[in-house]
């Protein structure tokens, strides 16, 4: 009764999951959570430019690692104005980005977007201003920062009291109760401006905008000479934080000067045939190893055949929901996963053909072969996971996305695989045992003995 009782929730949450999966994966469904859903492409398939930039400084001069994440960041928050969905800008060794905009066929104008100066400002804020706003200035109102985003966001207009131009350097300090803030120095000819204004407007706030999107937003405490602090409010600054915006304020555009080494443009034909043939290539392997599983171990065969079905339902929904940027690599990961799905039910089902055939029960028989089985279906899938790390952590520290995007997918599959293996095919299993399993004992050839 207890088991029956276990095996019925199991059941129930099964088909909650089924039900969410298959509401996801309905092309209707745009919205989950409140968050846009939906599959994405990656250049390979959906097509767009790619761009190799590279650190255009003096033979023998190294670069500095800090100013080329910061590069990097810069980049990555202009691409991300052109409305593309999931660019990519990595890193790629010490001295070049890879920057790569699905669904952009101008190369000029992604790069003229990605060598476009950055715009540093000081403006008279407002306390209700929060990091990451977007802010309508005085300068350079029409700014591309500005495209895409709703007026009505955007109809108070804030005062630019001066640009990055006036800023000599920039650095990480501590403010008078020791937490880490940015301490700053002008340049000689904004010096008497700056004391002046800010000794006009204390008690009120000092917003710091680059690209027309706030990084920071203080109390002005008294006036500000050649010198001055930006705090981070009542907890102060994590250094990291200090170091980020202190470098944003010392470079306004790009702290690395970088040239173009090249771009290439990739149509959609490719990835669309690409798409098509895995698919195809992917149905007919998926069919064979379901009539396979079917033909061989008969009715176990067609519970991990519906499993599978299952399985790659949750993968789908997955994919939308995450989301994950489907490439051709990512594509051949989910193909692998499910291979190795398929294994471990096929080892479930190798153990327990065994032990039926040492006398024991069916019930005991299927108890034990899940078992058993279960050590080594870990171990293989823990193995892989940490192959998937491996992959990872290479792919993106040296610019191999494909790399990244085959890792993401097979260890979403091998996670997965380890619900519909054990929890799902052993559920269907034991109901199998309990509506059937005078049958099935007496027709032991069902059982793929």
């Amino acid at each position: 009764m207890q088991r029956s009782y276990h095996t019925g929730r199991w059941l129930l949450f099964i088909l909650f999951v089924v039900a969410v999966s298959v509401w996801v994966n309905l092309p209707s469904t745009t919205d989950v959570l409140g968050r846009q859903v939906g599959l994405r492409q990656g250049l390979d398939l959906q097509g767009g430019v790619q761009v190799l930039l590279e650190a255009d400084l003096p033979p023998g001069q190294e670069v500095d690692s800090q100013d080329m994440r910061v590069a990097r960041n810069i980049i990555e928050n202009r691409v991300n104005g052109l409305g593309v969905t999931e660019p990519v800008v990595q890193l790629q060794g010490d001295r070049r980005i890879i920057v790569e905009l699905p669904g952009i066929q101008d190369p000029d104008e992604a790069v003229n977007t990605i060598q476009a100066t950055a715009l540093l400002e000081f403006i008279a804020g407002h306390r209700n201003l929060q990091t990451g706003d977007v802010v309508y200035t005085t300068h350079q109102a029409g700014s591309a920062a500005y495209d895409g985003v709703d007026p009505a966001l955007t109809f108070v207009q804030y005062e630019t009291v001066m640009t990055g131009e006036a800023l000599r350097d920039a650095g990480v300090d501590r403010d008078q109760l020791g937490q880490f803030a940015v301490a700053f120095r002008l340049k000689p000819e904004w010096v008497d401006f700056f004391e002046q204004y800010t000794a006009a407007h204390k008690g009120e706030f000092l917003t710091i905008v680059l690209d027309k999107r706030v990084i920071s937003n203080a109390i002005i405490r008294d006036a500000i000479g050649e010198a001055g602090i930006i705090s981070g409010g009542e907890g102060g600054f994590e250094y990291e934080d200090a170091q980020r915006l202190a470098t944003q304020l010392r470079y306004g555009s790009l702290p690395v000067p970088l040239r173009v080494e090249g771009n290439t443009s990739i149509g959609p034909t490719l990835g669309q045939e690409s798409v098509k043939a895995s698919v195809r290539a992917g149905t007919i392997g998926v069919a064979i190893v379901l009539a396979f599983m079917v033909i061989y171990y008969r009715g176990p065969g067609v519970l991990a055949a519906l499993a599978l079905v299952i399985y790659a339902l949750i993968n789908l929904a997955l994919y939308k929901f995450v989301p994950v940027t489907l490439t051709m690599p990512g594509i051949t990961g989910f193909l692998l996963s499910t291979g190795m799905a398929v294994d471990a039910n096929i080892l479930v089902f190798e153990r327990m053909k065994e032990e039926l055939r040492d006398g024991r029960s069916l019930r005991g028989a299927i108890e034990n072969a899940f078992g058993r089985a279960w050590t080594s279906i870990r171990d293989s899938n823990l193995s892989t996971l940490i192959t998937c790390a491996i992959l990872f952590y290479f792919g993106s520290n040296f610019g191999a996305n494909m790399v990244k995007g085959f890792a993401l997918t097979l260890a979403l599959g091998v996670m997965i695989n380890m619900f519909t293996a054990i929890i799902v095919t052993r559920t269907f299993m034991r109901l199998a045992v309990d509506w059937l399993g005078g049958w099935l004992k007496t027709n032991e050839w069902s059982l793929g003995i």
